[in-house]
């Protein structure tokens, strides 16, 4: 299984499995010719943290190629530690889900 791991602009190491890639894709297939831009979005976008679930993060970027419907790329990441084989803790964070959106301006 393929899996690709960016750093996002905090500086943090997130992944994405093709397993996740293949769920977006079942319920959104119109998203398949924008696996660079969602790569993107982690690598780029601004985050906002879940109030209700503090280790949930929602990264959002504007891309004009998704008009005249949709604005915006929103990836959500989850993050976690695991424990590595000397017993260090390691992050974890990983893509559960992403999808197209309209997010007016805050202008």
């Amino acid at each position: 299984m393929q899996k690709w791991t960016i750093q996002d602009r905090y500086g943090n190491s997130i992944y994405l499995t093709e397993e996740r890639w293949h769920h977006i894709l079942e319920s959104r297939p119109e998203l398949e010719s924008y696996f660079a831009q969602f790569l993107e979005t982690l690598r780029t976008g601004r985050r906002k943290q879940d109030p209700l679930i503090p280790n949930e993060y929602r990264y959002y970027k504007r891309f004009e190629a998704l008009f005249p419907d949709n604005n915006h790329l929103v990836v959500i990441v989850i993050f976690k530690t695991t424990l590595d084989e000397q017993g260090q803790y390691q992050p974890n964070n990983f893509v559960v889900t992403g999808w197209a959106s309209y997010m007016y301006s805050q202008r």
